[in-house]
């Protein structure tokens, strides 16, 4: 069982989140550790309101930064939103920061749907059958400009003509990419084509369950071979209190029991690195 943490990119200070990432780095129980990909705050459980105006850093930058601070922990964002950076332009800065890593980014990538900030800032998010399109061909772009030498592709979002992307980072063919999501017509089939990692991003260990079986289905429909996709959902600690940490346990156990092999562990902020050796110590009867 690989137990991943995830700091919020809101309602908290780079120094926060900087502490807490070392703090990872250096607890074995943590393998990963993952930021979001949004400009604008976005709701979670330990607010009533969600205020639009608040600070909200951005996600790739800190990755970077974050990919010197650390020696061991893998990373990303989870998940980056397709349309908010042209694909051969997020190619090269998934492959930098492979290189800057040592080989331990995961390319977390969606379809888009923060209207607020989307159309805040004047980036077309388009119609849902309009973002699962271009997700498809932003995915074919994405995959063969980190594998590939030269690059070629004409879609109707994105034209792609002898295209490099150098130097690439050193996962081969490509760094693992994360689709996350659980649309049944979409997503989940778009996984299975491209994905060797799916995240649920909420919901009870039976709809992951279901989920999980329709992901499976689409490997069968493709002939691919559903194990070569780690399975991981979301999960939340409110506080670092023992008994958030008792329920956070249980809930992970469920999904466990349902086939689940990763556990992305959402930390809500304010952001205090004490809290992850009692949390380290509380999973480590999971593994």
């Amino acid at each position: 069982m690989r137990f991943d943490i995830k700091t919020a990119n809101q309602s908290t200070e780079w120094s926060d989140i900087l502490s807490v990432w070392k703090e990872a780095d250096d607890i074995e129980v943590f393998e990963g550790a993952w930021l979001f990909d949004h400009f604008y705050p976005i709701w979670s459980p330990s607010q009533s309101e969600l205020d639009l105006s608040g600070p909200c850093l951005e996600g790739w930058t800190m990755l970077a930064a974050l990919a010197q601070a650390t020696k061991r922990l893998r990373m990303g964002t989870m998940v980056t939103g397709i349309h908010y950076r042209h694909p051969a332009v997020l190619a090269n800065m998934v492959a930098t920061t492979d290189i800057i890593s040592g080989g331990r980014v995961e390319l977390g990538i969606g379809a888009g749907w923060n209207e607020a900030e989307s159309g805040a800032y004047g980036i077309e998010l388009g119609t849902l059958t309009e973002r699962f399109d271009r997700f498809d061909e932003a995915c074919q772009v994405l995959t063969s400009l980190l594998s590939q030498p030269v690059t070629n592709f004409d879609g109707r979002y994105y034209t792609i003509t002898d295209a490099h992307c150098e130097p690439k980072g050193p996962q081969r063919p490509h760094p693992p990419i994360l689709i996350g999501g659980s649309g049944e017509k979409r997503t989940l089939p778009t996984a299975a084509r491209f994905a060797q990692h799916w995240n649920f991003v909420g919901g009870t260990p039976a709809e992951f369950a279901r989920k999980r079986d329709v992901l499976h289905a689409s490997c069968a429909e493709i002939g691919r071979d559903p194990k070569e996709i780690m399975l991981s959902a979301h999960t939340w600690l409110p506080s670092g209190s023992p008994d958030d940490i008792s329920r956070l346990v249980e809930q992970i156990a469920e999904f466990q029991a349902e086939g689940l092999d990763a556990a992305i562990i959402y930390l809500v902020p304010p952001l205090d690195p004490a809290v992850l050796i009692p949390l380290a110590d509380a999973l480590s009867a999971l593994r």
